[in-house]
């Protein structure tokens, strides 16, 4: 067991233990403190330690209390601010708005340790508590708010976070890089205000000619509040321009200030990648929750290994695209074989490591050569709705890893569990992987993500046709038949995303049941600001040819939509029954194979219609159907996205 003095300071009597009577950078975050390298914090934590900076963490500050943001002192130089491993309004609130009432990333999995839009109230009573000291917000909270964004909670634009949280810059992305940069110059005695040329941060001006970088203005904050269709444009641009290689500064005007976005940090190499991941990570919670039931959210991961960063799968409902990025790079074979094997001396380790992947597990390298050179192409993706015909499908090093990992004394089993993306699979003409993956490494069920099976729906999600999803599943039973395995496939599914109608949402139960299953969970579609199927929620405009698409709005036809997906469940007979007679589908009510529901009981004395032979009529559920969960195990869909993956 750690000794407290091994985690990163939380209080004045730490710091004092450690003989410090000064330290560098305060270090706010709205999660509880986990020294994990799955959570941003510690990760920030620990690259100023080792660069040399004293720093103290502040987690979960009472925000009602301006003495719990003083209690550690004024640092030297600065306060780091975010709101969490996910966005705090996503922590509290499901996609109906309704408040959770419990919060995997605090102790004791408490909900309300932390305030709605944290980063902006941390930033303000940081402002109050300490004056003028250099503010520097970051995170995933203050990442997808950077510029002018709808705001789901609120039903409106709001301007650019760096604004309402009071802060002088804000880093967007995976910010190792930027807060070196920003730590460096604060600790050589420049003006924050001085500090605008730094790669991955935005920052606000008079003048718009402050930029230092090739620059272009989308329209204000005020005209995107305005004008959808200046939304749409915009949200395109800042989506496009995301990009290391190929980006521009992008320049929004909001009153008589303008935001200006620096083009985005370059990926971290292997081998900074791998200096990132093996610093002195503590990989458990604070001692501090223990009396208070500890932190769940570190269960998912504490032996699971990230090796990889980025994804170029490019869901438009996925905010990894705006943050991470889509470019992919990956930490080195070696570096991975040193964690897992400091992972097998845990006193509660028991051979088996949940997971080895990351946003997509099956992501090594960029998509294709052409990327390192000219970064990604505009206005194509590289996967969907068809994949690019220079995509590079090679999972060699990736099948090589994983045969490593399996030979670690003290393994018993290594576990993918992070999102494998089967169309990327499938492009992979050397079957060795996908052997590999159903013999070895697959703990009873493989998650998986169609999302849908509509083909105008799919397209407005950026995911592959369904006929790709079901090629996916019948090699992955015959796989399965032939090495002898019992395993299946539990797939993601999407209820109300932008361009699905009532009639699409049938169609894909039409599906579900041709196929012999049901879904124990659905997602409803969650708008999180800068996305582009929030741009299509909000806007109710493709954003990349301006025409109308179809937005599934009101709670009601969303609980519709929702419910046809789960057309089985007693509870939500009345539901479906009204759904089918608002579309006019009154033939799927019926006995035959083909209907979602059975009709309603006749009056008494009126007798039935229903044929004695086709009282059990249906299809079996197939190889590859997932199987039946008990109440309350159903699969989780935390972490697509948000833990690991936020969406």
């Amino acid at each position: 067991m750690k000794h407290d003095r091994d985690f990163l300071p939380i209080s004045r009597e730490d710091l004092l233990r450690r003989g410090w009577y000064y330290y560098d950078f305060l270090l706010i975050t709205g999660d509880a403190y986990v020294d994990h390298p799955s959570f941003g914090t510690a990760i920030i934590g620990r690259v100023l330690e080792a660069a040399g900076y004293r720093v103290a963490i502040l987690a979960q500050p009472d925000w009602r209390d301006l003495d719990s943001f003083t209690a550690l002192g004024r640092p030297r130089y600065g306060v780091l601010i975010n709101g969490g491993n996910i966005d705090s309004m996503v922590a509290h609130y499901t996609a109906a708005r309704k408040r959770r009432h419990d919060d995997a990333y605090s102790p004791g999995n408490r909900a309300g340790l932390r305030p709605d839009r944290a980063t902006i109230v941390y930033g303000n009573k940081v402002r109050e508590a300490f004056g003028d000291i250099p503010v520097v917000i970051g995170g995933l909270e203050a990442s997808l708010r950077r510029f002018a964004h709808y705001d789901y909670w609120e039903d409106k634009v709001r301007r650019s976070i760096l604004l309402d949280a009071q802060a002088d810059l804000l880093i967007y992305g995976m910010g190792e890089r930027a807060v070196g940069e920003i730590a460096a110059l604060l600790a050589a005695g420049t003006p924050v205000g001085e500090i605008t040329g730094v790669r991955g941060t935005c920052y606000l001006a008079k003048d718009p000619d402050a930029c230092q970088f090739p620059a272009l203005t989308v329209a204000s904050y005020e005209e995107v509040s305005r004008s959808k269709r200046a939304y749409a444009q915009a949200n395109l641009v800042e989506y496009d321009e995301h990009d290391p290689v190929r980006g521009r500064a992008v320049i929004q005007p909001h009153g008589d200030r303008y935001l200006i976005a620096n083009p985005p940090a370059m990926p971290l190499t292997t081998q900074e990648l791998d200096q990132v991941a093996e610093l002195p990570y503590l990989r458990e919670p604070h001692p501090v929750y223990d009396a208070m039931g500890g932190v769940p959210a570190i269960e998912e991961v504490r032996f699971s290994v990230i090796h990889n960063r980025g994804c170029f799968g490019a869901c438009k409902f996925c905010s990894l695209a705006f943050h991470q990025g889509r470019m992919v790079t990956s930490r080195s074979h070696e570096s991975v074989i040193r964690e897992v094997t400091a992972l097998t001396q845990h006193p509660g380790f028991k051979g088996y490591i949940h997971d080895v992947g990351g946003p997509t597990a099956n992501f090594r390298r960029p998509s294709c050569k052409k990327q390192l050179k000219h970064g990604l192409c505009k206005n194509r993706d590289c996967l969907a709705p068809t994949p690019c015909p220079n995509l590079d499908a090679d999972h060699t090093d990736y099948l090589q890893l994983l045969r490593k990992l399996r030979q670690i004394p003290g393994i018993k089993k290594i576990f993918i569990r992070s999102g494998i993306r089967f169309d990327y699979l499938l492009q992979d003409k050397n079957g060795e992987f996908f052997a590999d993956l159903v013999k070895h490494h697959i703990s009873g069920q493989l998650k998986v993500a169609p999302e849908h099976c509509v083909g105008h729906v799919l397209d407005a999600m950026g995911k592959p046709h369904i006929q790709t999803y079901e090629k996916f599943r019948d090699k992955y039973q015959r796989l399965n038949q032939k090495y002898g395995k019992n395993q299946f496939l539990v797939p993601y599914l999407m209820s109300s995303h932008p361009g699905c109608t009532l009639n699409d949402a049938i169609s894909l139960a039409q599906w579900l049941n041709k196929t012999g299953r049901q879904p124990e969970q659905v997602q409803d579609f969650y708008p999180t600001p800068g996305t582009l199927s929030t741009c299509m929620y909000y806007t109710g405009l493709d954003p990349h040819t301006l025409e109308p698409v179809y937005i599934p709005k009101s709670p009601h036809e969303k609980e519709l939509q929702r419910a046809l997906l789960q057309w089985k469940r007693p509870e939500k007979r009345r539901l479906i029954m009204e759904a089918l007679h608002k579309a006019d589908r009154a033939d799927l009510i019926g006995y035959g194979p083909h209907c979602l529901l059975r009709p309603s009981r006749p009056a008494k004395g009126e007798g039935t219609t229903k044929p004695p032979s086709q009282s059990r009529q249906g299809k079996a559920p197939s190889w590859g159907a997932a199987p039946p969960h008990k109440k309350g195990k159903s699969p989780s869909r935390t972490g697509r996205g948000t833990g690991k993956k936020h969406r």
